[in-house]
């Protein structure tokens, strides 16, 4: 059981209409996606949170055809802020 790029990206879109959303097959076997998505819905969440209404958004796809899904979930006023690193 597999789902689409197309129809990942889909429902993330239809749950986060507004939002920058990159979606990646990283096998090319449609069930291992990386996904970066930037929106105002994450303001004021954890990361935790976050990643929880990404995976609503996704529903039973979660459930089977996603097997692997690598998430960067950032609001917009983050994404201008450059990254902390460690040194």
């Amino acid at each position: 059981m597999t789902i689409p790029l197309g129809e990942v990206r889909n429902l993330l879109a239809s749950a986060f209409p507004s939002a920058e959303i990159e979606v990646v097959d990283l096998t090319g076997t449609q069930d291992h996606y990386q996904a970066r998505i930037v929106s105002a819905a994450f303001e004021g969440k954890s990361i935790i949170q976050q990643h929880q209404l990404v995976y609503r958004a996704l529903g039973a796809a979660m459930d089977g055809p996603i097997h692997a899904l690598a998430l960067d979930t950032r609001t917009p006023v983050a994404i201008q802020q450059p990254k902390e690193t460690s040194q």
